[in-house]
């Protein structure tokens, strides 16, 4: 659970408040610890341009900056722009799926936006048990719904499938959504790293659970060879899985560290590793 800098240092206007993120047990690089300190201070002076810009700044230098988002997002919340508040909090989802307050974060945004739907989906992914799962029933409650509810709703629609709706050939209420490839029936698919899940979006726009299987965790990318078979870089497992065209799943490649894009060309594999800032080669057939 994210410990918020409100038990050292809160900073209130009449119009409200907004706390800070407290680091973590997590090391950031120098440069970019410096930078996120220096949006601390500016931040304590109320100057909130700069504070905004020393935490894009300390991403920059770190993209895994789960403390330098949050506190972005926080500043963005309290000067009312919800849409690119929603944004930062959603890239904090997709590196730490299970920072529940920053999930909590999205439903909440998304329900200032208006975007009911896509608040009930972030809603579902809060469990029993958490600090935030008080304040998600509140927030479901003026849904005018409750969190028992929102997550039957979400599970008979990965059981069942829904029909997405489209504007401008846009699917929407995906949540996290990273890899996408596609085969040659013209199905789509998603991988969405938060919920461990691949998604299958039919031409006709409706969506069926392809793959939720305890070996996928974290799947970032995805393509598909000329055989039908579809590999997916999974980030959290260090691997690389395969399923087959008959839906046989099978970890193809192990010890890939932080494995990121890949890339198929001829019989050959490619992997981005971030773990190891390097792209390694593997031959598939």
């Amino acid at each position: 659970m994210k410990k918020l800098i409100i038990s050292l240092f809160v900073f209130c206007l009449m119009t409200g408040c907004v706390s800070l993120a407290e680091a973590q047990p997590y090391f950031p690089s120098t440069d970019a610890k410096l930078e996120y300190n220096m949006g601390i201070d500016f931040y304590k002076l109320g100057q909130y341009d700069k504070a905004m810009a020393s935490f894009r700044k300390a991403i920059e230098l770190d993209p895994n900056y789960i403390d330098a988002y949050y506190n972005l997002g926080s500043i963005l919340e309290f000067l009312k722009q919800y849409d690119a508040a929603l944004t930062v909090f959603k890239q904090i989802i997709v590196r730490k799926p299970d920072d529940y307050e920053s999930v909590y974060k999205a439903a909440a945004l998304s329900a200032k936006l208006g975007q009911p739907e896509k608040a009930k989906s972030y809603l579902a992914l809060i469990p029993s048990g958490t600090q935030p799962f008080l304040k998600a029933q509140e927030l479901s409650s003026s849904l005018n719904t409750n969190m028992q509810n929102v997550k039957q709703e979400q599970q008979e629609v990965q059981k069942t499938g829904t029909n997405f709706s489209q504007n401008n050939a846009i699917y929407d209420n995906i949540i996290s959504p990273t890899g996408i490839t596609s085969d040659s029936e013209g199905n789509l698919y998603v991988a969405c790293f938060s919920d461990n899940t691949i998604y299958k979006i039919t031409p006709d726009g409706k969506r069926i659970i392809f793959l939720k299987d305890t070996r996928l965790d974290g799947p970032i990318s995805m393509i598909s060879d000329s055989n039908g078979n579809i590999f997916i870089s999974n980030y959290n497992k260090n691997n690389v899985i395969k399923v087959s065209s008959n839906g046989a799943v099978s970890v193809v490649i192990s010890n890939v560290q932080k494995p990121y894009g890949i890339h198929i060309s001829g019989n050959m594999l490619f992997v981005a590793s971030q773990g190891t800032n390097s792209v390694l080669k593997y031959k598939l057939y």
